[in-house]
C-alpha cells in the first residue's frame, strides 16, 4: 500500500460500461477515487478510467470475474494497494441471456446467470464487510446492490432466469442490511427499469427499450446517469439513516 487515500473510495463492479461507467464518472466528479472491474472489454473500462483521472481523481480498472472468488480477492488486495480504504460498494456486475421462454433454457445458462448476478454481489459484500465493519475496525461503509424491475414483474417469455437471480440478490440485501446495520454499514438496493444500455443487445434485442417505452408511465426509457445520480444519492450522507431498503428508478413501471 502507498498511502491511503484522502478522498472516499467507491467500487463499481461492471464498472465499464452502461450504469456502472455512468456512476464512476458521476462519482469523480462528486470527489470519489474510483475503482472499477471490467471482465471482457478492457478499453472501455479504461477509457472511464481515465475520465474519472481527468476529473482530477485516482483511477483502478481491474480485470474480475465477479462470480469468481480468486478474482473477488485480487480485486479488493489491489484495492488496498491502491487506495488502503473503501467506503462504497456498488455490485453492479450483471449478465443477461438471449429473450427465451423457460422451457428452452439450458442449466449452463442458469448457473452462469445466477454465478455472476447473485452469487457475486455476496461475494464482494464479504470482502467489503471484512474492510468496512467496525467489528474488524473498519470505519463503516455503505454497500448498494443493482437489482432490477424484473426481479418485481418476472421477465415472462424473456428473462425468468434473470428475474429470479435479481430476485435471489433482492434477498440478500434485506438480510445483509439487518446483519451489518449495527456495525456501521448500510446496505440498500435500486432497481433500475427500462435504461437504454449495452444490455438489451446481450438479450437480442437492441432497441427493447424503445419497444416498450410506452408501458412507461413517463413514457420513455431512462437513461445510465439518471440511476447512477440515485446510487451516489444513497452512498451519500443525505442518506444516513437509510438501509435495507429498495429504490425503483423505473419511471413509474
Amino acid at each position: 500500500m502507498d498511502t491511503i487515500s484522502e478522498n472516499p473510495v467507491i467500487l463499481i463492479t461492471g464498472g465499464g460500461r452502461g450504469i456502472g461507467a455512468a456512476t464512476a464518472r458521476l462519482a469523480a466528479k462528486a470527489g470519489y477515487d474510483v475503482a472499477i472491474s471490467f471482465h471482457a472489454n478492457e478499453a472501455a473500462a479504461l477509457a472511464v478510467a481515465a475520465d474519472v483521472e481527468a476529473a482530477g481523481r485516482r483511477a483502478l480498472a481491474v480485470r474480475a470475474d465477479s462470480g469468481d472468488p480468486d478474482d473477488v480477492a485480487a480485486l479488493f488486495e489491489a484495492i488496498d494497494r491502491t487506495f488502503g480504504r473503501i467506503d462504497v460498494l456498488v455490485n453492479n456486475a450483471g449478465i443477461i441471456g438471449r429473450q427465451s421462454r423457460l422451457e428452452d433454457l439450458d442449466f449452463d445458462r442458469m448457473r452462469r446467470i445466477f454465478t455472476v448476478n447473485a452469487i457475486g454481489p455476496i461475494l464482494c459484500a464479504q470482502q467489503a464487510a471484512r474492510r468496512m465493519s467496525h467489528r474488524h475496525g473498519g470505519r463503516g461503509g455503505v454497500v448498494i446492490n443493482i437489482s432490477s424491475a424484473s426481479a418485481r414483474l418476472g421477465s415472462p417469455n424473456e428473462y425468468v432466469d434473470y428475474a429470479a437471480s435479481k430476485g435471489a440478490l433482492e434477498t440478500f440485501t434485506t438480510g445483509f442490511s439487518k446483519e451489518v446495520a449495527g456495525e456501521g454499514i448500510r446496505v440498500n438496493c435500486i432497481r433500475p427499469g427500462h435504461i437504454y444500455t449495452e444490455m438489451h443487445a446481450s438479450g437480442g434485442e437492441p432497441g427493447r427499450v424503445d419497444r416498450v417505452k410506452a408501458s412507461i408511465p413517463m413514457g420513455r426509457g431512462g437513461q445510465p446517469e439518471e440511476v447512477a445520480r440515485a446510487v451516489l444519492w444513497l452512498a451519500s450522507a443525505e442518506a444516513s439513516f437509510i438501509t435495507g431498503t429498495f429504490l425503483d428508478v423505473t419511471g413509474g413501471k
